[in-house]
């Protein structure tokens, strides 16, 4: 009889989405205010990555907005090159992301690992990567936080955008001015203040290829005002034995992403002609572009699939130190939303569920230019001692600013924002910014 009673209820894979339609297996990473671990659909046995926030510890960190905007932005999102929303949904204590699970680690990981990567490894991800940022700009969106920590691979290799968290919608009409970002990677008219638009993307792809190719930045101070000139005033120079490492093709198309004029930079064109740009460039040429869209291509590097791509310790601090370990709960049935404070009922009310199996994508653009927010802001320029750890900047231009709070999401390597430039005298410290109104 007892054996009757504690049988587990079935679960209604027919209902909303929630929570016990999922196995929880491993933990591989945490942000700010949230952590990621492996699950798996038990109905479709099909492997994901969880990623959830705690919703008191989100309105406290005043990121609320980030988290709505966030979850609209990747429903309007699928890509073969980016990390995609599956599912969404929340309970009493957290919201959660169901995303396209990647075992390959981040490049930072493996950037500290190697040291640099090879020139043909690079330019597949920069192809891989350059479809994924000209799909983003179609769809209006622009991602700003473009670095290694946040380029994930999947077991096979293939390079995939991910964090959304500082996303946003861009109009033709109106340029952006909040100052948003990790400082190594913003491109100079981000800097000046003076407004911006989709452009700076292409500037930190090109930030990223070359950290991939040499190893280093190419533009580097040991304060953030010595890093603003430098990316703002100097001259784009290469290491010694570059041409041992890259091609000329390589060199062109490094100094092609890097030009300060944006209506020069290489992937720029508008109108989607940017990408063809980067189709005909020389470096690209052997890019069977058809192939490399449905994964067909080969890709040079392949993570060890025997090792663990990210920090292990996650898993013991979940099993060692978790005073909550995250399991599935009923929701309140109770619960009355008018008694909620603002910020709670917004979730309530804005994180609405999402399944890719039953719901068709959308678009919420213009709609989320007008998202109400009090986000966003720092995450280290890539050389901080972990994403747990990020220090809160807030910059101040006008009486109105409030700051905004951004969640550093990169959830395979907790450690991956650690320097690994041997040659740098001091890292500068950690910069992540925006305005409160982003546009003017």
């Amino acid at each position: 009889m007892g054996a009757v009673c504690c049988r587990p209820e079935p679960v209604d894979f027919d209902g909303d989405v929630n929570l016990f339609h999922f196995v929880l297996l491993r933990s591989v990473g945490k942000g700010a205010f949230g952590k990621v671990r492996v699950v798996q659909h038990k109905q479709t046995r099909d492997l994901y990555a969880l990623k959830y926030i705690n919703k008191s510890k989100c309105v406290k960190m005043k990121a609320v907005a980030n988290i709505i905007q966030e979850r609209r932005l990747l429903e309007e999102i699928d890509h073969p090159f980016v990390v995609n929303m599956r599912y969404a949904f929340q309970d009493d204590e957290n919201c959660f992301f169901v995303l396209d699970l990647m075992l390959g680690g981040d490049l930072r990981f493996h950037l500290e690992r190697l040291g640099s990567l090879t020139e043909d490894t690079v330019r597949f991800y920069m192809a891989e990567l350059s479809s994924a940022v000209a799909f983003l700009h179609e769809k209006k969106i622009i991602h700003r936080d473009l670095k290694p920590d946040n380029i994930l691979l999947d077991d096979r290799g293939h390079a995939h955008i991910t964090d959304l968290n500082i996303a946003v919608h861009y109009s033709e009409r109106r340029l952006l001015t909040g100052v948003a970002g990790s400082m190594a990677y913003m491109a100079p008219e981000v800097l000046a203040k003076k407004g911006y638009t989709y452009t700076i993307d292409w500037w930190s792809l090109g930030v990223c290829a070359y950290e991939l190719v040499f190893g280093r930045r190419p533009f580097r101070g040991k304060t953030n005002s010595d890093l603003t000139h430098a990316i703002s005033r100097d001259h784009l120079k290469f290491p010694e034995d570059a041409e041992s490492k890259c091609s000329r093709d390589g060199l062109f198309a490094l100094r092609g992403f890097l030009e300060r004029d944006p209506s020069r930079r290489l992937g720029c064109k508008p109108n989607g002609e940017g990408l063809e740009d980067i189709k005909q460039h020389g470096w690209f040429r052997t890019i069977d572009w058809e192939r490399l869209g449905a994964k067909e291509l080969e890709p040079p590097f392949v993570p060890d699939s025997k090792k663990a791509n990210f920090d292990a310790t996650h898993e013991l601090e979940e099993l060692l130190l978790e005073d909550n370990p995250l399991k599935a709960r009923k929701r309140n049935p109770n619960q009355n939303i008018s008694n909620l404070s603002t910020e709670y009922r917004q979730m309530e009310e804005q994180f609405t569920s999402y399944d890719f199996r039953k719901m068709q994508r959308r678009s919420y653009y213009p709609q989320n230019q007008q998202l109400i927010s009090s986000i966003t802001a720092t995450t280290s320029s890539g050389m901080g001692p972990s994403r747990p750890t990020t220090p809160a900047v807030f910059e101040r231009s006008g009486a109105d600013t409030m700051p905004r709070v951004e969640e550093p999401w990169n959830v395979y390597q907790s450690n991956s924002l650690q320097h690994h430039d041997r040659g740098r005298e001091t890292p500068p410290p950690s910069i992540k910014m925006m305005s409160e109104k982003d546009y003017h």
